[in-house]
């Protein structure tokens, strides 16, 4: 059955561009690259409260993916319900377009990172992948709200607010726990909480809520995700930064608290009125191809982008030696911010070439029973090596089994998803 295509919604699409620009550019600002004493050093990036902690909420990017994902999601099961396509055919769709990115880049990283420790650096480069592996939360969180989203858009639609008023309620109950045992690690449990919220927000968005009906909708969304985090943070304590810098390492992103959600509610409202006044309703071909690359490039974007700033930094602090003079200027955080986008610009494109290539065929046909097990597989694999990172080395049995995983639900998933 032929099914027409909703229109693409040019805000959500430029939200999702400008998010990951963000994302690279406070990156590079985390440390700031320094010579002392003729030798190179990494500081912590610790800036000062005013103007800085403010700043961070408006520049706060992640939930914006999760809104999108929500917005994306609803659109697919629309379209798998006219189609009739099943369960199945909807999972093999996700796990399949994330193998590319995912594969390519765990396998690149497990194999520089294995010989670097049987040639005898296990001990730095375990404890060093297991960190860099963390940008890999996303992935796994993203992964599970996929398997379930065609039950969320159901929720949403027999229940509307509920399901979201349960998961704030819960979160709350998690942050209070938290706060009130100091172990923030607890708060790991609102990763299926406050994001699933966020993405039901961005079910609601697709749905109509914000962007249609009176405006004051759009207005109370804002003003009352604005005014939600204000109370959290002045009333209750929360950490008074979005994001974990030097002197507050961890603030409110990752893990997550309920401010999160608060701030998801205030840029659904925020990106309504936007729609809502008509900005980007009509944009050029040109523009609409390029937003449609960026978007189709972002997790190729968000899994290389540490890379790339690593190469920057690295390039500038050689410049740097060779001219100490102009060092100030070029290991500034702005300089390093600057060149790194750029890497972006020029690496990502030919890094999504290669993804392209690995991701598997979508057939007319999948087995069912394989599809889940394939995704389980994935996402349990993903899991880990978030946790433990790329390392294979006895040394390291966790990230070992992590590795195998992925690399097994990814080729379990080529098999399922063209039966």
């Amino acid at each position: 059955m032929d099914v027409v295509r909703e229109p693409r919604n040019h805000v959500i699409d430029a939200a999702r561009a400008a998010s990951i620009v963000v994302v690279v550019v406070f990156h590079a600002l985390l440390y700031e690259v320094r010579l002392v004493d003729g030798r190179p050093a990494l500081v912590p990036w610790a800036p000062p409260h005013v103007p800085w902690w403010p700043l961070s909420w408006l520049f706060m990017v992640i939930p914006i993916f999760f809104i999108a994902g929500g917005y994306a999601h609803a659109l697919l099961v629309d379209r798998m319900r006219l189609q009739g396509t099943s369960y199945a055919h909807f999972l093999a769709n996700r796990g399949r377009r994330l193998i590319g990115p995912l594969i390519l880049f765990v396998t690149v990283l497990a194999l520089a990172s294995t010989v670097a420790a049987w040639l005898g650096y296990a001990d730095v480069v375990i404890p060093g992948t297991r960190q860099l592996m963390q940008l890999l939360w996303f992935i796994s969180v993203y992964l599970v709200i996929a398997a379930v989203a065609p039950w969320a858009v159901a929720a949403h639609e027999r229940w509307g607010w509920r399901p979201m008023l349960v998961a704030a309620v819960a979160a709350a109950g998690v942050d209070t726990w938290s706060f009130a045992t100091d172990e923030f690690w607890l708060r790991n449990l609102n990763m299926l909480l406050v994001w699933p919220l966020a993405h039901q927000l961005g079910i609601a968005y697709h749905r109509g809520w914000f962007r249609t009906g009176h405006a004051l909708g759009a207005v109370l969304a804002l003003a009352g995700g604005v005014s939600g985090i204000a109370v959290l943070v002045f009333g209750f304590g929360y950490p008074g930064s979005a994001v974990g810098l030097a002197d507050i390492p961890i603030a409110n992103v990752q893990p997550p608290t309920l401010a999160m959600g608060f701030l998801a509610l205030a840029q659904c409202g925020a990106l309504a009125l936007v729609e809502r006044a008509g900005w980007l309703r009509d944009v050029s071909g040109r523009v609409q191809r390029a937003l449609a690359l960026v978007n189709a490039l972002m997790m190729t974007a968000y899994l290389w982008h540490i890379g790339c700033i690593a190469l920057a930094a690295g390039a500038l602090l050689a410049l740097s030696i060779a001219a100490p003079a102009a060092s100030g200027i070029v290991l500034s955080q702005a300089s390093v911010a600057v060149l790194s986008l750029a890497i972006v610009v020029a690496v990502v494109p030919l890094l999504g070439r290669i993804e392209y290539r690995l991701i598997p065929p979508l057939g007319e046909h999948q087995d069912g029973r394989i599809v889940v097990v394939a995704y389980a597989i994935l996402v349990l694999g993903t899991g880990i090596v978030w946790q433990t990172g790329t390392v294979l080395h006895p040394a390291s049995p966790g990230s070992t089994a992590g590795v195998g995983l992925v690399w097994l639900g990814s080729w379990l998933m080529r098999r399922a998803a063209n039966a």
